[in-house]
């Protein structure tokens, strides 16, 4: 009697996987770490080298590598081995510590050289150890960039540059001081998206957000972190503030009638009378909206700075003003 393995013909042991075309395989293994797309070279002749033509360079050290100097030391291969006329279209590099400033900046510097247009950049150090190429990278269309300091360090990462990106479009920047009166965006003439993630501004000043294209903005800044902005945004639609509001969003010579949705959280630390002024400044500057999403918590703090009967009728005012649309969204 033969047994069901025996029945298998040639066709169904055959490995098919391994027969799809190089493209399809590319985008398989562009899913998996670039340590794990190596290991794929032991299955068969057939994916020996394919990894060094992979378009996307996933790099985490705190989930595959031991040692920092086995992480370093396999970077550099990856670098060497790769096959240097493939372009390279999405840098993934997520440092757990310390990073090397000679292995940072080899890498990006081999990342803008081979046309990249995605990045996503997590570590910890000066930003000073980025190349000058990287502020002025010609072909990125994506950035997110979150650029840490150990805790024991006083400050946080200072962001002086003003970025010369003329094909970004999107754009999160994470844990930096700004300068006070900087105008980092101004020269990124298609950036449509922008999301600015536990930041602030040196000596209490004003970081300008000047842009014609921007559509959407979304602002984080946690309790115990303020950040002063003007926004100078003709085209922005939707604005996402998460935060204690200190001040105006724009000059006088500005209007925001752009904008029709907005999202606003505060923290119940911001319980001030303050917070309840700009707040109400607010309100009027952007008279225009068509969609309005408030936190429980925002509530809790207008109706304890109201009054009941005050905090009703203010409640009722705005959902008159915003013509199509009024949402109340309750965020625990």
């Amino acid at each position: 009697m033969k047994t069901r393995r025996q029945n298998y013909n040639e066709d169904e042991i055959k490995d098919r996987l391994s027969d799809l075309p190089d493209c399809v395989l590319l985008h398989i293994l562009s899913f998996l770490s670039a340590k794990e797309s190596v290991q794929t070279c032991v299955l068969s002749t057939r994916w020996k080298n394919l990894w060094k033509y992979l378009p996307t360079l996933t790099l985490k050290s705190y989930s595959h590598f031991k040692t920092l100097k086995g992480f370093t030391k396999f970077v550099s291969r990856i670098l060497s081995l790769r096959d240097h006329s493939t372009a390279l279209h999405t840098l993934h590099f997520h440092h757990h510590g310390i990073v090397q400033p000679n292995l940072l900046r080899r890498l990006i510097k081999y990342a803008v050289s081979h046309n990249v247009q995605q990045m996503r950049i997590h570590v910890y150090c000066d930003i000073q150890h980025f190349p000058p190429c990287f502020f002025s990278c010609q072909t990125l269309t994506s950035l997110n960039l979150y650029v840490d300091q150990p805790r024991s360090f006083p400050h946080r990462t200072l962001f002086s540059y003003a970025l010369n990106m003329p094909a970004l479009t999107s754009l999160t920047l994470g844990f930096f001081s700004f300068l006070g009166g900087a105008e980092p965006f101004s020269a990124c003439p298609k950036l449509k998206r922008l999301f600015i993630n536990d930041c602030d501004v040196l000596d209490k000043q004003n970081l300008y957000i000047s842009s014609t294209t921007l559509v959407y903005l979304t602002i984080h800044c946690y309790p115990w972190n303020e950040i002063k902005f003007l926004l100078c945004t003709p085209s922005l639609c939707s604005f996402h503030f998460r935060g204690i509001p200190v001040q105006k969003l724009c000059e006088s010579n500005n209007n925001l009638s752009s904008i029709k949705y907005l999202n606003i959280h505060v923290g119940m630390s911001s319980n001030s009378a303050d917070t309840l002024l700009v707040l109400l400044n607010w309100m009027q500057e952007l008279a225009t909206i068509k969609s309005l999403t408030i936190s429980s918590t925002t509530l809790h703090v207008l109706y304890n700075l109201l009054g009941l009967k005050i905090f009703s009728r203010f409640i009722f005012q705005l959902s008159l003003f915003i013509t199509t649309f009024f949402l109340i969204c309750f965020v625990f």
